[in-house]
């Protein structure tokens, strides 16, 4: 793939949503963060019925913490691995309590240091919440998850054995341009997530197929 077909891939996805965003449902930085947390291996769908009902009841680190273990596990326990979340979840409620006075901090170290949250959680957050697109040393992030994993190496965007390796070709094959930067997180997700599925892709409905280099395309 070239960086004209590359070009024309971020420009058939902007014209067909022009202002992606997370389907995980957040009002605040600390409200994304533990819905992304809570998203590992389970979807949006089921972490946004158990944060319905975990944030108007407990929304900031010091109230969650005052709920306590079962507290906590009581609204998430219909998400996939919730005794391991919770337990993560209260330990970053305290951290952030007594190392950023209850705030999200807005640096990569700082994020990847509270427990559960690795490069692609805090990619999230400083994308999503704080709009971010470069790290302190001015370099491009982005975050990338399963989909967007499948979709840059079958597609042929960028190719990947690893999730690192992945952003880095991402980063790599993407015009600098600030809106590319900052949506293409989420026009990937939601492309891999309804289009270009695990198992069978919806090639017949893709709005990229011509520019695609899956050999095994379906007419679905």
């Amino acid at each position: 793939m070239n960086k004209v077909q590359r070009l024309e891939i971020l420009t058939r996805l902007r014209d067909n949503n022009p202002h992606p965003t997370t389907e995980l449902n957040f009002s605040s930085p600390f409200e994304l963060l533990i819905a992304v947390l809570l998203s590992a291996q389970s979807t949006d769908v089921g972490v946004n019925k158990a944060t319905a009902k975990l944030y108007p009841v407990a929304n900031t680190p010091q109230a969650i913490i005052d709920l306590g273990l079962d507290g906590l596990k009581f609204y998430i326990k219909t998400i996939g691995l919730f005794n391991t979340k919770a337990a993560n979840t209260l330990k970053t409620c305290q951290m952030l309590v007594n190392l950023h006075g209850g705030e999200v901090p807005e640096n990569r170290a700082a994020l990847e240091a509270l427990p559960g949250v690795g490069r692609k959680t805090a990619n999230v957050v400083l994308n999503t919440a704080f709009g971010q697109l470069k790290d302190n040393e001015g370099k491009y992030f982005i975050a990338v998850d399963t989909h967007i994993q499948r979709l840059a190496n079958r597609t042929g965007y960028a190719k990947g054995k690893t999730v690192e390796e992945t952003e880095k070709n991402i980063i790599k094959n993407t015009p600098r341009k600030s809106e590319f930067f900052y949506n293409l997180h989420h026009w990937f997700i939601l492309h891999g997530r309804y289009t270009c599925i695990a198992r069978t892709p919806r090639c017949g409905s893709c709005i990229i197929e011509d520019l695609c280099g899956f050999k095994e395309k379906t007419s679905e």
